[in-house]
């Protein structure tokens, strides 16, 4: 029984995976992807074991067939599962298929030729057409709309999270079934067979778990039309072409897939050349989703300081870089390690690849552009795949002599190769379409993010003007000096850039109605600190900064320092968090003279004939605060500062601050004008 008059305690809503429905098709999800990967690494590696007594040809011919057997479906009957899923009962379509795949992955052992590899992979391949969809479909289905972006995020994981997974598996039963034979010579039962048998069951047990979901839907059936692959990448190539950042963005997706399919395509024959055999190859497929991982979670986490765009193109030539030391480095031991790092560089480039797209792109046209890169992905992959391993064997192995050593360089070795130029040159382009510092150096640039810091580059002098800025306590008639002081600067043909805090921007004037009126007494120290900071990081980016590029003399009527005295001492804030969140709110822009006229608080106020506001309206302490402030900063930088006397007659204050404005001008101010300019009648504003 609640209790009245208190409100109810909100409860926090349980994972998607407590809901009992989609945990068991996640489960049957997770099996299947399992069941995939072993699908791929046995594969591959059993069609490389039947042709091993052929020679290095034709054993890479008959894996790069088993890849292409694998992506010739995708490609000629894509289009054609999303219209089933959408048009058939899509449990019964789940389960049928899985029981299709169990029987036919089951018959590969069995049958054992090479033909059947082929004949069988493909098979597969056409069912999965099916089931993916009708699993994709069923999903929303399932779980409340709003907790289907952490049902995804779950189904991403278990679809790339279960590779690694399976080529440990792989692995270790290769392993283990190795031991077997050496100890027990009568034991013919080949690895790759027993990863088979595995992958057979892997997709019986999801038909089962699927075969017992009641709750998906049947109300779904209409009629639906696919659009073909090729007019996919036709619509997609026409938008591409026309963002320059998309197309870099695509490029570069695509160059890695290509040099992925190039290591693909050979990765089988290259091992067992090193010696490796199943479990070499196993170790080799781990470690690059293993740095695929560490790439996605880790690797922008340790370059956080740089531009993602550059990072997007460096990654994708580091990959290059490092595909050419495993293609020339014939260690296995070595080989593995640089496949981690081979992966980790696909893995950044992957992960910010997808977010870009998703942040450049419209979401009109984010759709149709996901599924322009995924078609396109797949005749990149298909080419290369049927390229790389028809270059290597028609390349054969060669045997190279330098200085006595032998050198072994065959098919797999060039392949490499290439794919790592390729890489490399793809990732020049991107960084090229894509650059978003430049006149940065990229070496700079990472060495700094390295230190966990981005890189700030100091601002050229040749073609910055005069910045000026003039600070003083109330009343002590800095807003009417800097009047005077921008009057004399135009009469000697300075272009000048007249502007004060507060309130010097759109967004300035609403914060000086803040700051100022004696209505918010209730306003904190720390708001008040912040609130002026933000006056002034968008005078500098809308008013200062813009006018210094010009070559004008800009002067400011306060700037930062009344901030350290006004809110650091008045309102006794810590100084050193008001210097750095202004130094962060100005990018560190510096006044080149700062003009202080110094008046006693108890005469300055005295001086003020308006109403006063927020800031006038403080005690006298508060104001002695603010003054002995003043004094120390410019005592502490007498360079950059000059202290007049406010006290003294207006003209001789002028004069001062015009001789002391003279020696930093960039041209001689003739002597001659200044009587004309010197003794100007005085204006009644005592700011």
């Amino acid at each position: 029984m609640s209790t009245p008059g208190r409100a109810a305690a909100r409860r926090k809503q349980p994972h998607v995976l407590a809901n009992a429905p989609f945990r068991r098709l996640w489960t049957a999800m997770a099996t299947c992807s399992l069941g995939d990967w072993l699908n791929i690494i046995a594969l591959t590696a059993l069609a490389g074991n039947l042709t091993a007594g052929s020679g290095f040809q034709a054993q890479s011919l008959a894996i790069g067939g088993v890849f292409v057997a694998k992506m010739l479906p995708a490609i000629l009957l894509g289009p054609l599962g999303g219209a089933v899923a959408d048009r058939f009962d899509r449990r019964l379509t789940m389960v049928v298929a899985d029981l299709a795949r169990f029987a036919v992955v089951l018959s590969i052992p069995l049958v054992g030729n090479y033909q059947w590899v082929i004949i069988a992979t493909f098979l597969v391949e056409c069912v999965n057409l099916f089931w993916v969809p009708a699993k994709d479909a069923t999903v929303p289905n399932l779980v409340p709309k709003e907790r289907l972006e952490e049902a995804n995020q779950l189904n991403l994981l278990v679809t790339y999270g279960t590779a690694p997974v399976a080529a440990a598996l792989f692995a270790v039963v290769s392993g283990v079934v190795t031991t077997i034979s050496a100890a027990a010579p009568s034991f013919d039962v080949a690895a790759t067979s027993v990863a088979l048998y595995a992958n057979a069951l892997a997709y019986l047990a999801s038909a089962v778990m699927v075969f017992t979901l009641r709750a998906i839907p049947k109300n779904h059936v209409r009629h639906v039309s696919a659009p073909s692959v090729l007019r996919q990448i036709t619509e997609g190539w026409r938008f591409v072409g026309g963002n320059r950042v998309v197309r870099g963005l695509i490029i570069g997706m695509l160059g890695a897939f290509a040099a992925g399919g190039a290591v693909v395509g050979v990765a089988k024959a290259y091992v067992q050349a090193l010696g490796g055999g199943d479990a070499g190859y196993g170790a080799v497929f781990c470690a690059v989703f293993l740095g695929m991982a560490f790439g996605m979670f880790f690797g922008l986490r340790l370059l956080k300081g740089l531009s993602r765009r550059r990072l997007f193109g460096l990654s994708i030539v580091l990959a290059g870089l490092t595909l050419a030391a495993v293609a020339l480095i014939q260690n296995l031991v070595v080989v593995v390690v640089l496949t981690v790092m081979l992966g980790a560089c696909a893995g950044i480039a992957w992960i910010i690849g997808y977010t870009m797209i998703g942040l450049e792109v419209e979401d009109g046209l984010r759709g149709r552009t996901f599924s322009f890169l995924q078609s396109l992905a797949r005749v990149v992959l298909l080419l290369v795949v049927a390229v790389a391993s028809t270059l290597a064997a028609l390349f054969g192995t060669h045997a190279v002599g330098v200085a006595g050593i032998s050198y072994r360089f065959d098919g797999t070795n060039l392949v490499l190769l290439l794919g790592a130029l390729l890489a490399i040159a793809v990732g020049v382009v991107a960084l090229r379409h894509m650059d978003d510092r430049p006149g940065i150096p990229i070496g700079v640039d990472l060495l700094t993010a390295l230190r966990g810091r981005r890189f700030v580059p100091e601002e050229a002098d040749l073609e910055r003007g005069l910045f000026i800025a003039f600070e003083g306590g109330e009343g002590s008639g800095k807003t009417t000096q800097s009047r005077l002081l921008a009057i004399w600067l135009r009469d000697q043909g300075f272009d000048v850039v007249q502007t004060r805090e507060p309130g010097s921007t759109k967004v300035g004037m609403r914060l000086r109605a803040i700051l100022l009126d004696a209505a918010h007494q209730g306003l904190s120290p720390r708001a008040e600190a912040m609130l002026y900071a933000a006056d002034r990081a968008e005078h500098v980016e809308k008013v200062i900064r813009p006018g210094l590029q010009r070559g004008s003399t800009v002067i400011s009527d306060r700037y930062v320092d009344s901030s350290l005295a006004y809110q650091g001492a008045g309102r006794s804030l810590d100084q050193e968090d008001v210097a750095r969140i202004n130094k962060w709110a100005t990018g560190g822009l510096v006044p080149d003279l700062t003009v202080l006229i110094d008046v006693p608080p108890a005469v300055g106020l005295r001086r003020m004939a308006s109403p006063a506001d927020r800031i006038e309206a403080e005690p006298l302490e508060f104001h002695e605060r603010v003054r002995r402030e003043f004094r120390a900063l410019a005592a502490a930088d007498p360079d950059r500062y000059l202290v007049v006397d406010g006290t003294l007659d207006q003209r001789e204050v002028t004069h001062l601050i015009q001789d002391r404005v003279r020696e930093i001008l960039p041209d001689p101010v003739p002597q001659e004008a200044e009587e004309a300019t010197g003794t100007m009648p005085a204006i009644r504003d005592f700011g």
